[in-house]
């Protein structure tokens, strides 16, 4: 069984749909299977919608958006896994292989900034998968919905692992001049070997951390989102990712504990038995005297806090990074009172 046969893959099968009667389940080390998981196939969609309004208490946002279904970064851990199910996929191999695109995202984005009696409030770009996955290079959605962004000037937030969102610096900066932008980078670990195996096709480290240091210097503000934090992998990383975002012009950093609910949790243990099968048990057992016992956990108001001793050691050495080295720091809200709804429908003039 040879690691090369999954370079740049996370999930080890095509786990079964619960949705689907039938079971059909193929390792990606099967001889005729090697050849089709290398490659990512585009299916388009044409959503009636493109921003949804955010319900959860602990997601401080009104709205967020996707302009891809699926991502090819293929983290093993990622919580969008099992939404591939919906659509009648797996949320193994597929979910990084079969990627659904909504090339008609910026249209709908300019609809939905016209309706009567529309009051702003920053949009999460993106709240599911990412918006700068590899498939973005090609595509160049994100780029057409910053357009309308600044357009309209309607603020917007990013989340991203990827530093292709340097590519779209020119239009960052006339963003954030208006403060209208802020970027989030997720940077779980900035051990790249951990990183290879846990996010596969998500930027080097050395990028993301470069990242930081460009959009920074250009007047764009960047959070950094330390997560999941998955104790015995990467929790003895804290304080060195902390004290590195900082120096590198961070404004500020979130975090979030692991949980692997549904689905997420046999992609999961296949991956570490894949990768660290000598630390897949205690992994598994510090992941779940965080969550009461299981490894996943719904409960809005236990997800991110967690209970326990680990739970409380990761939660204690951010607050010591927090004042160590963030002291004056923090998210600025962005502005709502520029937005014009107008806008479009001057451009279409000229």
């Amino acid at each position: 069984m040879g690691t090369e046969k999954i370079k740049g893959q996370g999930a080890v099968t095509n786990i079964h749909n619960h949705f689907e009667k039938f079971r059909y389940e193929k390792s990606i080390y099967d001889d005729d299977f090697e050849e089709k998981v290398a490659k990512t196939e585009i299916l388009e969609v044409f959503p009636k919608t493109i921003v949804n309004p955010v319900k959860s208490p602990d997601l401080h946002m009104a709205y967020s958006m996707n302009p891809y279904q699926g991502c090819e970064h293929g983290c093993a851990y990622c919580f969008a896994r099992p939404t591939h199910e919906y659509w009648g996929f797996s949320a193994g191999i597929d979910f990084e292989r079969k990627i659904m695109v909504k090339k008609n995202a910026p249209q709908l984005l300019e609809q939905f900034f016209k309706k009567r009696g529309y009051k702003p409030e920053p949009i999460l770009l993106s709240g599911n998968t990412d918006c700068y996955q590899p498939i973005e290079r090609k595509m160049q959605i994100t780029r057409k919905l910053l357009q309308v962004f600044l357009d309209y000037r309607h603020p917007v937030d990013i989340l991203t692992k990827n530093a292709l969102v340097l590519r779209d610096i020119d239009i960052l900066k006339q963003l954030a001049e208006k403060n209208l932008v802020s970027v989030s980078l997720s940077i779980p670990t900035i051990n790249e070997e951990l990183r290879r195996k846990l996010e596969p096709r998500t930027s080097s480290v050395n990028n993301k951390l470069q990242a930081i240091e460009t959009l920074s210097q250009n007047g764009i503000p960047v959070h950094i989102m330390v997560a999941p934090i998955i104790p015995g992998l990467n929790s003895d990383e804290i304080l060195p990712i902390v004290k590195e975002i900082a120096a590198r012009g961070a404004t500020s950093f979130g975090y979030t504990l692991v949980r692997l609910n549904d689905t997420v949790e046999p992609i999961f243990i296949d991956w570490l038995n894949e990768h660290y099968p000598d630390r897949k048990d205690k992994v598994l057992n510090h992941i779940a005297s965080m969550h009461g016992g299981k490894l996943g956990e719904k409960n809005v108001a236990k997800r991110r806090k967690g209970e326990g001793n680990i739970a409380d050691m990761i939660h204690n050495t951010f607050r010591i990074g927090r004042q160590k080295f963030f002291t004056n720091q923090g998210i600025m809200p962005l502005a709502t009172h520029l937005f014009d709804g107008t806008k479009g429908e001057q451009l279409s003039l000229f």
